[in-house]
């Protein structure tokens, strides 16, 4: 009986000490995930029936502008104009082919300490263009 008992009150130990180890770990796991503050973007492009986020994703920070957007400065002047509504920016008057190669625009992050979330598909790169400028003109064009 004294072998079943301090096996009871090892195993008991190394829960404890397991627990004690996991709720130290928890913190640090949060800290890593929590958002930045600040205005940035995680914008992303995903073209005809690929699955969300099959083709990457770009960083734009806007507090200075930069991340890997290579048109950071003017996508953050658009933003800021638009309070980082995406559905606010100005569309652009642009005559685009009537062809038909959809391409989702997501866009994950914070903006003045408010969550983004967005995503909208559209018919082809042109009018996806026309209707949020440079912000995901991701390829450098």
């Amino acid at each position: 009986m004294t072998t079943h008992t301090s096996v009871k009150t090892a195993g008991a130990g190394l829960s404890a000490a397991a627990l004690l180890l996991l709720a130290g770990a928890t913190p640090a796991a949060r800290a890593d995930t929590a958002p930045e503050p600040g205005n940035w973007l995680m914008l992303g492009l995903t073209h005809g029936d690929a699955p969300a986020g099959a083709e990457g994703g770009t960083l734009l920070r806007c507090d200075p502008p930069g991340g890997g957007h290579p048109h950071a400065e003017e996508a953050c002047a658009q933003l800021s104009a638009a309070d980082g509504r995406i559905t606010a920016l100005p569309a652009e008057d642009a005559l685009c082919p009537m062809m038909y190669a959809p391409v989702t625009a997501h866009a994950e992050g914070m903006w003045r300490d408010r969550p983004v979330s967005w995503r909208e598909t559209f018919p082809n790169t042109c009018t996806l263009r026309a209707r949020t400028g440079v912000l995901f003109a991701l390829d450098g064009t």
